[in-house]
């Protein structure tokens, strides 16, 4: 649209818009349409003086600009800018091009090659070089006479006795941070077969992936039968303390352990107990709804493993590695415990306080809850709007906006009546927990969405048809129940959310349910839209015989049926879900039995998929079990690797971990094949991280290494995380 769409009218003479105006003003319209697209000419005028700037150029314009510096650009970049335009910023990154001058009169340097890491692949990372940290070191060929001087130089390397009663130094032992000798290893730190660290010619590039993630005032998890043991997790599950990154005072500064987002070890939390605790850094405790947190002094560390710390009086005893708590069992808190702290992810997905993107109607009516709000609980905010929609037929679009990352246990049903649109969401930068509790003892608990029948006022669509409503969960932990919809819906979005699969978890991250459905779709007519979420098996159950397939649609989101043999999505005693689905860039734990897939791209099925309806859509770069039943495939594995039994395992996806609440969950493991970590359309990974282009940021730092390293030097990426 035309930013002055009257611009051009408003130059005419005042008789020629009056005349304009008695014929129903198509002159009017006809000078809208021209100024709308001067407005346009105009804005590329613009654009055309910004592209001269690295700073503020289109992104089709940065490789160009690189090329006048002499910035090379990687390989198939042409043909990402046609595929995907995030691949081609991953390709060539704006602040590497910005950084190409200066980096080439750093080059050879240690902090030059950490700040690589970032500004090309976005990875906190730690260089290092291994030739100062042999023991000794020598030709293979001795020549006669040179015994003193191997004498001199074995007196002057780093060998010597190691102390063990220094255990922060031997917490160090194998990370990026270990300042011990070691022997000369023979495999090259480049090798493609073995992997070397300690030879003279090596530069070890330690990074870490995952990222680290903020939990702000939320409430500690109670252990059952115990009112002074805590997690800091709301699940009740283990879950690790991750430093939060300060960021490094310059360019010339080598990473520190304060400046990436590796795991707290206990030693060095006691040691540093401030870096890590206190507003705005790590983590911090609150006690009884008190305003000011426990003192550093109270805070003691240990190892919770077992649970048979006893923590003295005033005492609060932490264990960073598994992310417990414990008091005193005279000083128990008796009215709760709110924890502040970090934990690692790979990405922004699920619940959780990351940015999320979302569109923002502007005639809908906000009802927000949480701490000095007007509503304190969400059927509260429900039934406000509700009672307003009753008097005035006009409020049928709703939101109920969460402002804090407390936990909500109340009994949450939704009524809709036809016309309504009701978002049900977190406000930027919280992660709000809603707790279904077992609060009847004669009907499931779960969050219930029911859809009223229309009504002859209802509010109709341009067909004269009934508006069936709409519901949003938008950033929200959704824990002890699933989501039970049914009803006339027209459509359910799901996104930024998290369905625990299994309900709610064991200490170990197992689920405590495995069995137990996220998602109930029962005699319903909703679309499902599931978009950057996890969630557990979903369970259909609608007739076949008078109702057409439900549609849901799954993009860049786990399914967890919490095991490879249980069903992801089916109906009841396993028969096929009457539903069509699409699933995009999604990693799929467990079985699928539907009546059709109309599209599956770029994802995992970890389990058997059986279609009822083989004629219907196709399958491209996915991975499927080789006895699935499925419509056509495009280049999908194991099929482009024959029928050998060996093949077919080889390629089969690892994971790093399968259990939800663990940081590399979902995560394909180092030994994966290659056909699965770059078998995606454009050479990315399959699965839910393929938007990360992990294989092409690999491949860029590496090319960016090899350019800027020292002359002899090999290097090589050394995951942390």
């Amino acid at each position: 649209m035309s930013r002055q769409p009257d611009r051009l009218f408003e130059l005419l003479p005042q008789f020629h818009r009056r005349r304009d105006a008695e014929t129903g003003e198509p002159l009017r319209a006809l000078l809208g349409v021209i100024a709308e697209q001067v407005d346009l000419v105009e804005s590329d005028i613009e654009q055309l003086y910004d592209d001269w700037f690295i700073e503020t150029c289109a992104p089709w314009a940065v490789p160009y600009l690189g090329d006048l510096v002499g910035y090379r650009t990687l390989r198939g970049y042409e043909e990402a800018v046609a595929k995907s335009g995030s691949l081609a910023e991953r390709l060539a990154p704006r602040a590497d091009v910005a950084a190409t001058v200066t980096n080439r009169r750093r080059k050879g340097t240690l902090p030059l090659l950490e700040n690589i890491a970032h500004t090309v692949a976005d990875w906190p990372a730690r260089a290092v070089e291994f030739q100062p940290l042999l023991t000794a070191y020598q030709p293979v060929r001795l020549y006669p006479g040179d015994d003193d001087d191997v004498s001199r130089r074995l007196a002057s390397t780093k060998a010597r006795l190691i102390d063990v009663r220094r255990g922060s130094e031997l917490d160090l032992l194998g990370t990026p941070f270990d300042d011990f000798a070691h022997a000369a290893g023979a495999p090259r730190i480049s090798s493609a077969r073995g992997r070397g660290r300690y030879s003279p010619p090596a530069v070890g590039l330690f990074v870490w992936r995952l990222k680290p993630y903020s939990i702000t005032r939320a409430p500690a998890y109670c252990i059952d039968r115990a009112r002074n043991l805590f997690t800091f997790s709301i699940l009740g599950n283990d879950s690790p303390l991750v430093t939060k990154p300060v960021p490094e005072p310059s360019a010339t500064h080598i990473a520190t352990a304060d400046n990436v987002p590796g795991l707290i070890r206990r030693r060095a939390l006691e040691d540093r107990l401030t870096d890590y605790y206190g507003p705005g850094k790590s983590f911090q405790i609150w006690r009884d709804r008190e305003d000011h947190p426990v003192p550093p002094g109270d805070i003691v560390v240990a190892d919770l493993s077992d649970w048979t710390y006893r923590p003295q009086r005033k005492q609060v005893a932490v264990d960073p590695v598994l992310g417990r708590i414990a008091f005193g069992s005279r000083s128990a808190p008796k009215r709760g415990v709110w924890v502040s702290y970090h934990y690692a992810f790979s990405d922004d997905l699920g619940g959780g306080e990351y940015p999320r993107e979302r569109p923002e109607p502007a005639d809908e009516s906000v009802y927000r809850v949480g701490p000095g709000e007007r509503d304190h609980k969400i059927m509260d905010a429900y039934q406000r709007w509700r009672d307003e929609k009753a008097s005035d037929e006009t409020k049928t679009n709703a939101v109920i906006e969460i402002t804090d990352s407390g936990a909500y246990q109340e009994q949450t049903e939704f009524i809709l009546d036809h016309g309504d649109r009701l978002e049900v969401r977190a406000a930027e930068g919280v992660r709000p927990v809603i707790r279904l509790l077992d609060w009847y003892s004669n009907r499931p608990d779960a969050l219930i969405v029911e859809a009223n029948p229309p009504c002859d006022d209802d509010e109709t669509d341009e067909c004269h048809r009934p508006k069936p409503p709409r519901l949003v969960l938008d950033g929200l932990l959704i824990t002890g129940r699933g989501v039970h919809v049914s009803g006339p819906m027209g459509e359910l979005v799901i996104r930024h959310c998290t369905l625990v699969p299994g309900w709610t978890l064991e200490p170990d991250c197992r689920p405590a349910q495995p069995e137990e459905p996220s998602l109930i779709l029962e005699n319903t007519t909703a679309c499902v839209q599931i978009e950057r979420s996890i969630l557990g098996t979903i369970l259909v159950i609608t007739g076949e015989v008078d109702a057409d397939p439900l549609r849901i649609h799954l993009a860049d989101s786990v399914l967890d049926a919490t095991g490879r043999d249980r069903e992801a999505l089916s109906a009841p005693d396993c028969r096929h879900a009457h539903a069509v689905v699409s699933i995009q860039r999604s990693t799929v734990f467990g079985e699928v039995h539907t009546h059709a897939i109309s599209l599956g791209e770029n994802t995992i099925f970890d389990g058997r998929v059986h279609v009822a309806r083989r004629g219907i859509g196709c399958l491209r770069f996915c991975y499927v079990p080789p006895e699935s039943r499925t419509p056509p495939r495009y280049r999908c594995q194991p099929d482009l690797v024959g029928a050998s039994p060996i093949e077919r395992r080889r390629v089969r996806p690892r994971f790093t971990s399968v259990h939800y609440g663990t940081p590399a969950y979902a995560k394909l493991s180092a030994r994966c094949a290659p056909e699965i970590t770059r078998g995606a359309e454009d050479g990315s990974e399959l699965g839910v991280f393929h938007d990360l282009f992990q294989p092409q940021r690999e491949d860029n730092l590496l090319a960016r290494l090899e350019e800027f390293l020292p002359a002899g030097m090999d290097a090589g990426i050394i995951d942390v995380t």
